[in-house]
């Protein structure tokens, strides 16, 4: 990453980065505008052009001169109703396991490896509540129970009693592997990722 920077700044100069002058960084942030560089990427090479003039070539002149760009915020696309009707209903399999768990991960917004982690314990129909342990982040939190998730839960229950306190788990899975796959049996996160 350093480098790579360093050998981007080096070549469009063509001399010795140590001699740049404001003007040419100046230019160098344009010709980066100009050909399209993501802000990540733009960024990333402003942060190793910083540490090269203060650090490595002290010239603190030249960090006055450095402007960086701010990430665009995308709002995220949300599906309508009749979108996620057709994703449960194409759910792998027969009985229920998969479309609960696709339930589960849409309705409470769980990540793949929170709904494979998924405990019998942690759903709370009392409360109406999703306990998610060491989610992201290593933290804990809590999700939303809806009613109708509630009684697919319970059907799926009734249908599959999972082994071992584990909604999802690979040991309740029926479904054959991709070839290579010495368990036999797939994993829900990557069904979830398909």
């Amino acid at each position: 990453m350093y480098l790579r920077a360093m050998q981007e700044f080096t070549r469009f100069l063509g001399h010795s980065p140590d001699s740049a002058t404001p003007e040419e960084l100046r230019a160098f942030q344009l010709d980066m505008k100009d050909h399209g560089v993501g802000a990540a990427t733009y960024n990333n090479r402003l942060t190793v052009l910083s540490f090269f003039f203060s650090t490595t070539c002290p010239c603190p002149e030249m960090k006055r001169h450095m402007r960086y760009q701010r990430m665009a915020k995308k709002i995220p696309v949300v599906l309508s109703v009749e979108e996620v009707v057709a994703i449960l209903e194409a759910a792998p399999g027969p009985g229920l396991k998969y479309r609960a768990a696709f339930s589960v991960a849409y309705g409470g917004g769980l990540r793949a490896s929170e709904v494979a982690h998924l405990k019998i314990s942690d759903i709370d129909s009392d409360r109406m509540l999703i306990r998610i342990e060491q989610g992201k982040g290593r933290k804990d939190r809590q999700v939303m129970l809806s009613s109708s998730l509630l009684e697919l839960l319970r059907d799926y229950y009734r249908e599959a009693r999972p082994k071992g306190g584990g909604c999802f788990s690979v040991a309740t899975a029926s479904i054959p592997s991709r070839p290579g796959n010495s368990t036999g049996l797939l994993a829900l996160p990557a069904i979830l990722r398909v």
